[in-house]
C-alpha cells in the first residue's frame, strides 16, 4: 500500500473540538513531526499550524479538512508539490494598520523561507465573519458574505496561484482565559473550518485560514505553553503560508499522485471516531489508531460505535510511534 515505496500515514486532529493534544496552537506538531520521521505523513492545518510557528516537515502533507474528506471517499488524488504559487486573500474589513501588518508579515515570510507568495487581493465587500463557542462545546460560526471571498479566490486562480491563504477580520472580546489556560476550546477554529472547506470545495484548491484580530498587541501574561505560540505574535499568518507552501495539489486523475488506496494507517483523538476518514478508512480496512490520551468535548468512541472493527486503541501516541 505504501507510496514510492515509503509507508503513508495520516494524522488528524479535528478542529474546534477541544482536542486535549492538537487542540491549541501547534501542540500536536511534536508527535507529528515523530511519525513525519518515520512515514510520509497527512496532516490537517490543525495539527501543525501555531501562529507565527509552525510544525510543518518536508515530508508531511498539508491538507484542509474539505479535501481529507473528499481523499478518503476516493474523489480525489492528491500530488504531492513544493514551493506552490500562494495567493493571499485579505478581507475588505481588516483596517489598514492591521492589513499592514499582515503585509510585513507576507514579505518576511517571503524574504526568509522563500515562500512564493504570487499575488494578493483584497475582497470587495466585507466577509462578514462571526463566531461562538456552542453550549455542547464545540466551535462554530457564521460567514455573512463567502461570495466575496470567492470571488477573490478565482481572481488569484486566474492570476496563476494555486494555493490560497485567506485572512478574515474577526472580532474579539479577548474573553478566552479557558483557552488560554489549556483548557478551552479554540473559539475560532470552527468558523475557519466553514470558510476553508466552502474554498476547497468550490475550487478544488489546497487552502488556509487565519483570522486577523484588530487588538494586534502581545499578551504580556503567562499562559498555558500549549496555546503560548498564539499570544506571542500579531499574526497568525506564518504558519498557513508555510503550509501552503507544499501542500499537495488536487487532482481527479486516479493515475496521478496518492489514492486512498496508498493509505497505510489513521490516527485519531479517542473518542472523535465519527467522521468520514474513519468511516472510509473502516469501509476499506486501513488501520485506525484511537489515542486514549487525546480526548475531545465529542464522545464517538470504539465502544459506542465500532464494536467489532479495525481501530486499535492505544494509550499514547509514543506507543503507536513504535508499532509503527
Amino acid at each position: 500500500m505504501a507510496y514510492n515505496n515509503e509507508k503513508l500515514g495520516a494524522f488528524i486532529v479535528p478542529t474546534g473540538v477541544g482536542a486535549s493534544i492538537g487542540g491549541y496552537a501547534g501542540d500536536a506538531s511534536v508527535y507529528a513531526r515523530k511519525f513525519a520521521k518515520k512515514s510520509k505523513l497527512i496532516v490537517n492545518p490543525n495539527v501543525v499550524n501555531a501562529g507565527c510557528f509552525s510544525g510543518i516537515t518536508d515530508n508531511m502533507l498539508y491538507t484542509e479538512g474539505y479535501t481529507l474528506d473528499s481523499f478518503f471517499k476516493d474523489e480525489i488524488n492528491l500530488c504531492p508539490s513544493y514551493n506552490n504559487k500562494v495567493g493571499i486573500i485579505y478581507d475588505k474589513a481588516i483596517p489598514q494598520d492591521v492589513l499592514n501588518v499582515h503585509i510585513n508579515t507576507q514579505n518576511a515570510v517571503q524574504t526568509v523561507y522563500g515562500v512564493n507568495i504570487h499575488s494578493y487581493e483584497i475582497t470587495e465587500e466585507n466577509a462578514g465573519v462571526e463566531f461562538f463557542v456552542t453550549n455542547e462545546g464545540i466551535s462554530t460560526g457564521t460567514v455573512n458574505n463567502i461570495s466575496t471571498v470567492e470571488k477573490a479566490c478565482k481572481n488569484l486562480i486566474n492570476k496563476g496561484c494555486n494555493a490560497i491563504a485567506i485572512v478574515c477580520l474577526f472580532k474579539d472580546d479577548n474573553q478566552n482565559e479557558e483557552y488560554a489556560s489549556g483548557q478551552g476550546v479554540d473559539p475560532v477554529g470552527g468558523v475557519e473550518a466553514i470558510i476553508s472547506h466552502d474554498i476547497s470545495k468550490k475550487f478544488k484548491i489546497p487552502c488556509a485560514h487565519s483570522p486577523a484580530f484588530i487588538d494586534y498587541q502581545i499578551y504580556p501574561d503567562l499562559i498555558n505553553p500549549k496555546a503560548a505560540s498564539e499570544y506571542i505574535t500579531p499574526t497568525f499568518l506564518p504558519c498557513i503560508l508555510l503550509g501552503l507552501s507544499q501542500a499537495p495539489l488536487i487532482t481527479t486523475n486516479k493515475n496521478e499522485g496518492i489514492n486512498i488506496s496508498n493509505l497505510d494507517y489513521l490516527i485519531m483523538p479517542y473518542n472523535s471516531l465519527g467522521s468520514i476518514p474513519v468511516y472510509e478508512a473502516l469501509k476499506r480496512k486501513i488501520k485506525i489508531f484511537a489515542v486514549l490520551e487525546n480526548k475531545t468535548e465529542l464522545d464517538i468512541t470504539k465502544e459506542k460505535l465500532f464494536m467489532d472493527s479495525n481501530i486499535q486503541i492505544a494509550e499514547t501516541y509514543e506507543e503507536i510511534l513504535e508499532l509503527i
